[in-house]
């Protein structure tokens, strides 16, 4: 089983190479979706061994998703894991979304709101209003539909559909694998929250704009 860590990367020179050191040794092969950095996002990456795949300008989460997706299934990606570029996830735990596939799941998702430490209460907020927003449009319930720690067999990738660009393709993730019937099973983990990671967060009009996305992709479907 040919297990592949997919790392969307924004401008994240601060981060980069460590987040590639402690994910290594958990995979077979490292691919980083470069979206259009202005740093050394791109060049750290290669430095680290990682495979990238460069963006020409900033296209958003949901495309960084969507290209890496399709180089992993052309490396040929029997699993898929996807992890935040700016260190907040524990590549420790990476066996947890492994031993899930391994008894079933087609999809896994990595929910930060079991137990919650160390969570801010406003991104804990942020999380039930995502979680409600997700279950309203799509009739998909998870406990933490913003996560942006996963794993994707390649059966599940070659179903899924990413149609949006930005932050609402976390939802739309979701939103695909309740469409397709898909095997979608949750596993607890830890963020490890830092005053970058925090930063990195989305703002309150984002927020709004990520909501219109969602229902238009709602009427789309």
């Amino acid at each position: 089983m040919k297990i592949i860590a997919l790392i969307p990367a924004y401008n994240e020179a601060t981060t980069i190479t460590e987040v590639l050191e402690r994910t290594r040794g958990f995979v077979d092969e490292l691919i980083v979706v470069n979206d259009g950095s202005k740093d050394e996002t791109e060049t750290l990456a290669k430095q680290a061994g990682a495979f990238v795949v460069s963006h020409a300008i900033n296209r958003g989460l949901g495309a960084a998703i969507g290209t890496g997706f399709a180089m992993a299934l052309r490396r040929g990606a029997d699993v898929v894991i996807t992890l935040d570029a700016d260190g907040q996830h524990d590549p420790n735990e990476i066996p947890a979304f492994i031993s899930a596939i391994s008894q079933g799941a087609d999809v896994v998702i990595g929910t930060r709101m079991k137990t919650r430490i160390g969570m801010p209460w406003y991104r804990q907020v942020a999380q039930v209003i995502g979680n409600i927003t997700t279950y309203v449009l799509f009739g998909a319930w998870v406990s933490d539909s913003q996560s942006g720690y996963r794993a994707f067999t390649k059966e599940a990738l070659s179903k899924i559909q990413i149609r949006t660009n930005r932050m609402e393709v976390s939802s739309e993730l979701i939103a695909e694998s309740k469409r397709h019937a898909l095997n979608l099973v949750e596993v607890p983990i830890q963020a490890i929250y830092t005053d970058y990671s925090l930063s990195k967060g989305q703002s309150f009009f984002v927020g709004i704009k990520t909501l219109i996305k969602l229902v238009l992709r709602r009427i789309m479907m």
